[in-house]
């Protein structure tokens, strides 16, 4: 059986580096990965952790696979909610007229995953990004859902707590 992917491509009217930025982020909230902050060196191998601001909680979990700025951003993944196979997220970046062409493909799902829900958090992150960028926040909608989940956080599993989340290889 083959594995399966999602992909999706957006148009975000900034340029390149503007774009590169935003998702490589680092130590601060990124509001169109759900307030999320990232944690990496972005060292091929080294881990990476996108944790809650206060750091108790970690949503997911990978290495890094490639970093070259400001094209390419490949890192393994794991959700921590879900019981998902580790998988490859690989960010693609474009210099084309008039902005940058972002297209995200996460990969080496197995033929059976069932990855709706997968999908429509990646269009969502992805509508967020270019929302962030073009506008310098993110919806209105987008702020509720991102206040009830800081506000419910205490009652998010335990497994996805810092100290219970390990680095897969």
């Amino acid at each position: 059986m083959a594995d399966k992917e999602i992909r999706h491509s957006i148009m975000i009217h900034a340029p390149i580096e503007t774009v590169w930025a935003e998702i490589t982020k680092v130590g601060t909230k990124q509001r169109a990965q759900l307030d999320s902050v990232l944690d990496t060196t972005f060292v091929p191998g080294d881990p990476l952790y996108y944790k809650s601001e206060d750091g108790s909680r970690i949503f997911m979990v990978g290495r890094v696979l490639v970093c070259e700025r400001p094209t390419t951003f490949s890192h393994t993944q794991v959700l921590t909610m879900r019981d998902d196979p580790l998988t490859v997220v690989t960010w693609s970046l474009e210099a084309v007229d008039g902005g940058t062409r972002v297209t995200l493909i996460n990969s080496g799902w197995p033929a059976d995953a069932k990855m709706d829900k997968v999908d429509s958090t990646w269009l969502g992150i992805l509508t967020s990004l270019k929302t962030v960028i073009e506008t310098g926040d993110v919806s209105g909608k987008q702020k509720v859902s991102l206040a009830l989940m800081r506000t419910f956080m205490f009652m998010m599993p335990a497994k996805k707590k810092a100290d219970r989340v390990s680095v897969p290889d």
